[in-house]
């Protein structure tokens, strides 16, 4: 879950109230969030780089929350107020407006086909007349680094820049060059790069060099100019430093470039609604056209409402309650769903906002639903399938089995249950059509075509990633491998196999394998087609 990091004293400033530390941490619970942590910035540098760092820093007291991974619109302070005022019944949720500038007034954003083998998509909006404090530049700012490592993976699917547009003329046009075609002052830096040179500066840079690979081994380079020739933005690496935004900045020009276009109009929409609160006009959003390659226009950011119907009994019966169709429009309008009931009460009408793109079932305005009413009212009741559970034996012996080995000094791995058809057949000495190994029909990656037939394999690329560790390594893994049985209803049965290494020198290894182990049935293996003949054993039993 990602963690949102916000100074009490501004949080209650906004929300308009003190709380203690408990009252807080129990307002999050109900409103589906934890309070994780009551720190400081000086204590969060104490406890990571000793107190000798920590001094000048700041005492202020922070709150550390943990937001669900899917509810982006939590990920800053403005989202967090918004949706806790709106829970407590204290604001009316807002509603975002997208304004559509007169024809050649607005801003226009030219993708060209260069783009498509590196980054094709690109959506963008302008915040108009926006008023930045320190605090909100701040929490700009974050919100942006949280969004790229949650939803946008790394820069890997989203990367977001923003521009101060006052600097900059439009049409923008997003291209993608050669890298020695790509020259321009990036983000602080006192000079201009060409972009080989900018990626050799960023190698050693503890934030930026994570995201080199998405780009440096491309023959073209994605860049964004003005209509002067101005850069822009290299996505996913940085910004240039003629257009960043600081606090006098009063118009901000967002754009999203990325591989997924569903996640770059969700990242869109959540920065644009999050600080549009600071527009002159609240709310508003100004809009940009975005031109294809093949000459199609579209208008960016979509702000789309939806409606959707459930109906109160559905909800009632998943939660086991039996509130009224208008109590439970009530409970989900606190969520920031907009609801009323429909016709004659059969039907709950939910207007789902921009900002809840974690809306996309049924299940998930029922749970909404249930974190209003609050899990604590929801009563127990006794499950009316009455049912006698009980340890497999297999199960019960492999659980001993590994308290037993872990006893006895060796450390538990747990591979990948996917491997390549060579990590089971060639690296093996064994052909694939003896192995009796389960094919994946659509493997995403060679890494991952077959059901693993043994244990092996995994444990020699651990021991091959943990070649720098001091030896003796001792390693077990007792884990689930899957063979192929034509005289079974499904053709496969999965199996439970242990293995040990105990790696003593660097140039001698012993190996117990057993593999295939089953309720009944404990066969002698020692003569695997990958253990030297005579170098081998198996333990007995009886």
């Amino acid at each position: 879950m990602p963690t949102v990091s916000v100074r009490r004293e501004l949080l209650f400033q906004a929300l308009g109230r003190s709380y203690t530390d408990e009252e807080f941490d129990e307002l999050c619970f109900e409103f589906g969030l934890e309070l994780d942590d009551v720190t400081s910035e000086k204590d969060i540098i104490s406890k990571e780089k000793g107190e000798g760092k920590a001094e000048g820093a700041s005492d202020t007291v922070l709150y550390k929350i943990d937001v669900p991974a899917n509810r982006y619109d939590l990920l800053c302070l403005e989202g967090l107020v918004r949706g806790l005022q709106v829970f407590k019944e204290r604001i009316n949720l807002p509603r975002y407006e997208k304004i559509i500038p007169a024809k050649g007034e607005g801003q226009k954003l030219i993708i060209t086909e260069e783009t498509a083998k590196v980054r094709p998509h690109a959506v963008a909006a302008v915040l108009r007349n926006i008023t930045f404090t320190k605090e909100r530049y701040d929490s700009f700012i974050d919100l942006q680094e949280k969004l790229h490592q949650n939803i946008c993976r790394r820069r890997a699917l989203v990367a977001i820049g923003t521009h101060d547009l006052d600097t900059i003329a439009g049409p923008f046009t997003f291209t993608a060059k050669a890298p020695s075609e790509i020259k321009f002052k990036p983000l602080n830096q006192s000079q201009e790069y060409t972009a080989p040179q900018m990626m050799d500066l960023y190698r050693t840079d503890s934030h930026l060099r994570h995201y080199l690979h998405l780009i440096e081994n491309k023959p073209l380079y994605p860049v964004i100019y003005d209509s002067n020739g101005v850069v822009l933005s290299m996505p996913p690496i940085i910004n240039g430093d003629h257009s960043k935004i600081n606090l006098n900045t009063r118009n901000v020009f967002v754009e999203c470039t990325g591989t997924d276009m569903t996640k770059a109009k969700i990242v869109l929409d959540t920065i644009v609604t999050m600080f549009s609160e600071y527009c002159e006009k609240p709310f508003t959003v100004e809009a940009v056209e975005v031109v294809l390659p093949n000459g199609k226009t579209h208008i960016y950011p979509e702000l789309a409402y939806r409606k959707e119907k459930v109906k109160p009994e559905h909800i009632n019966k998943k939660l086991g309650i039996s509130e009224t169709p208008s109590s439970l429009a009530k409970l989900l309008t606190r969520m920031c769903l907009k609801s009323h009931v429909t016709g004659n009460g059969n039907n709950i009408e939910i207007e789902i906002p921009p900002t809840r793109a974690d809306i996309i079932h049924a299940c998930d305005i029922v749970e909404d639903a249930a974190i209003a009413y609050g899990y604590n009212n929801i009563q127990m009741t006794i499950p009316k399938t009455y049912t006698i559970a009980n340890q497999l034996p297999l199960n019960k012996l492999t659980e001993l089995l590994r308290l037993d080995l872990a006893a006895a000094g060796f450390t538990e791995a747990l591979t990948f249950a996917l491997c390549s058809q060579e990590d089971i057949a060639d690296k093996l000495g064994t052909d694939i059509s003896t192995t009796k190994a389960v094919r994946i029909a659509n493997p995403k990656t060679a890494e991952f075509q077959v059901a693993r037939t043994t244990l092996l394999p995994g444990l020699l690329k651990t021991i091959a990633a943990n070649r720098k560790m001091p030896l003796p390594l001792k390693l077990f893994e007792i884990s689930d491998i899957v063979v192929k049985d034509p005289s079974k209803a499904l053709e496969s049965f999965p199996s439970r196999g242990w293995l040990l290494h105990n790696v003593v020198r660097s140039d001698f290894v012993v190996y117990f394998i057993l593999m295939g182990i089953t309720a009944t049935d404990v066969r002698n293996t020692s003569e695997a087609a990958a253990l030297y003949p005579g170098l081998s054993g198996s333990p007995l039993t009886g």
